[in-house]
């Protein structure tokens, strides 16, 4: 099951606050809340959407602030959620009123001051708050709070399969996918064959023999292979572009978005790789090629090569609904 989405992460620079505009903008995050007059500021220090009086999102148009200090605050907090984007803040910060207000509503975000905080904020009830605004000064806090809230905001259950054989099926094409994002060891790209079931391509962070570490690429599958996007969607590789979002997937379920940076279809020798998990087929087309890597249960990378039946590789298992793959531009 695919679950959650990732969480939007606002940071207030009120009063303005230029080093904390800019970790923001470095760390990623997906709007700054400045004052009124601050808008072209933010645009010298680089591309983020703002959150002001006169900004792209206005406050009292679009975004409302309210301070809860009672069951009134909260019920005022519903009424303004049906149709703006309500931030709330808490002088004594406690989880109760978060709780009343998830339970109720969407488009929820909580002003939060440390990572702490945040962290509470997006797992309360296990749904969390929609998105966060934090209120911290520190550039070096701004950016861990940021990797940290999205980390936790989407994961991905998987499952082990088992391998059930290995063929050589030929010259093809095949995708690699070079993301803007060293992928530390055990994560990497879920793809397969069908939209349904699919396996969990290791980027190259591993070690391997014949040349260096090149831990943002992932050789990703053949080209008509499904992969799986933020949000559940799924789409051919050969479709997939510079500049959109890969969801990158980690041994334990974790998951974060990562930008592509490119894009590559080259011809090559491929491998079918048919496993079994859950009672159902998991196959995936992949690179004959050492840096062809799949993840096990533990988060190790091991080579289509050296795939033996029986072999334990984590797979991701879909509703028979989602088994096909949207596409076609």
């Amino acid at each position: 099951m695919h679950e959650g989405v990732v969480k939007k992460v606002w940071v207030k620079a009120v009063p303005w606050d230029a080093a904390a505009v800019a970790a923001a903008i470095e760390s990623g995050a997906d709007a700054v809340v400045v004052e009124e007059g601050r808008t072209a500021e933010v645009r010298r220090l680089g591309r983020i959407q703002t959150v002001a009086p006169d900004g792209d999102l206005r406050i009292g148009e679009d975004v409302v602030e309210v301070e809860i200090g009672g069951k009134a605050d909260e019920e005022e907090a519903l009424r303004l959620s049906r149709a703006k984007t309500v931030v709330v803040r808490c002088a004594d910060w406690t989880i109760i009123p978060l709780e009343n207000l998830i339970a109720q509503t969407r488009g929820l975000f909580a002003e939060v001051k440390n990572l702490d905080e945040a962290l509470t904020a997006v797992r309360i009830l296990e749904k969390g708050v929609d998105g966060i605004v934090l209120h911290a000064a520190d550039p070096a806090q701004i950016r861990e709070t940021v990797r940290e809230a999205r980390r936790v905001g989407e994961r991905v259950e998987l499952v082990t399969a088992r391998v059930t054989g290995v063929e050589r099926c030929g010259t093809g094409d095949r995708v690699c996918v070079d993301t803007c994002a060293a992928l530390r060891l055990g994560a990497g790209l879920l793809a397969g064959e069908s939209g349904g079931a699919l396996l969990l391509v290791h980027s190259q962070s591993a070690e391997r023999a014949s040349a260096g570490l090149y831990p943002f690429r992932i050789d990703a599958g053949g080209a008509r292979a499904c992969v799986l996007l933020p949000g559940g969607a799924t789409k051919p590789l050969s479709e997939v572009a510079a500049h959109e979002e890969a969801l990158v997937v980690a041994h334990d379920g974790s998951a974060q978005r990562a930008i592509i940076g490119r894009v590559r279809i080259e011809k090559g020798p491929l491998l079918r790789v048919k496993a079994e998990a859950g009672g159902r087929p998991v196959t995936l087309i992949l690179d004959d090629a050492e840096t062809s890597r799949l993840v096990t249960p533990g988060g190790a990378a091991v080579s289509v090569r050296g795939l033996e039946k029986g072999t334990e590789i984590l797979a991701h298992l879909r509703p028979a609904a989602a088994s096909g793959c949207a596409g076609g531009r």
